[in-house]
């Protein structure tokens, strides 16, 4: 026969039992906030001082930053708190020492919290990073171009930086568990279609300078090698999916089709003029 009251006794003092550790667990929490509160503030506080905050916002990155509402010193003190509550947390669910498959799961979870963090930070201070060491390296190589030609440094520089971003990217996937399959295809059409549009609009331009006769058929030519971009961009983030590669080589074949049937009037036109040179 059960025994109701040894049962209810044994739940009792398993209670008992944990009370020390989750009062101790609230009590490291409730330190960890006020100590992320305040060291957050200071590095806040800090930032500003020093003025890396102001040379910053100078950039494109920190002008877009501020477009949309963030703040460097804000953000960083902001990473500083969550580390420190992190840390916090991490150090609670030690002490409560909880078995079973909730145990499991919070220790996962306190586990995989400082990879995120990481994976954060990663994101935020290498975006950062990259659009100084690129505007850096852009003012470097902009004297050994030709005044006429600084687009082209300026396009090295977008290569540059669009090649660096990928790179943070799969730094800061890798380091959140996030990379795989999907994630690879992804960030190699980004770098495609990015770099392709950065060249496509250097060597349009470059090339109309130097040939007046080619000024009638920029935007069209701009036209077609945006799509030609579009569609490889398109194939590389989709090909991990099942039947999309058919599809993307369809439509590439529909629109080459159709390219060389709107060719032929453009074609007509430039013989025409050129024959009349």
């Amino acid at each position: 026969m059960v025994d109701f009251n040894a049962m209810l006794d044994d739940i009792l003092q398993q209670i008992a039992d944990a009370i020390p550790g989750i009062i101790a667990a609230i009590i490291i929490l409730i330190i960890g906030y006020i100590v992320g509160s305040f060291v957050g503030k200071a590095v806040n506080k800090i930032v500003e001082k020093v003025g890396v905050e102001k040379t910053f916002d100078q950039s494109s990155t920190g002008k877009a930053f501020r477009a949309s509402g963030l703040d460097l010193s804000d953000l960083i003190g902001g990473i500083v708190k969550a580390l420190i509550i992190i840390i916090s947390v991490i150090l609670a669910i030690q002490v409560l020492n909880i078995g079973g498959t909730v145990g499991g799961y919070l220790t996962s979870v306190a586990d995989y919290l400082p990879r995120l963090l990481g994976g954060i930070i990663i994101l935020i201070l290498g975006v950062v990073f990259v659009d100084i060491l690129a505007s850096f390296i852009g003012k470097i190589i902009r004297p050994m171009f030709p005044e006429a030609k600084v687009e082209i440094a300026d396009m090295l520089k977008n290569l540059l930086f669009i090649g660096l971003i990928a790179f943070i990217l799969l730094l800061a996937f890798d380091t959140m568990l996030l990379s795989g399959s999907t994630v690879y295809p992804l960030i190699l059409g980004f770098v495609i279609i990015g770099a392709g549009i950065s060249l496509t609009d250097v060597l349009v331009r470059s090339i109309s300078e130097d040939h007046a006769e080619f000024k009638d058929v920029a935007g069209y030519a701009k036209f077609v090698l945006y799509a030609i971009f579009l569609i490889i961009g398109a194939g590389a983030i989709f090909a991990t999916f099942p039947g999309v590669t058919n599809i993307v080589a369809n439509v590439s074949w529909a629109f080459a089709i159709a390219l060389a049937l709107m060719l032929i009037p453009v074609t007509y036109t430039m013989t025409k003029k050129m024959s009349k040179v």
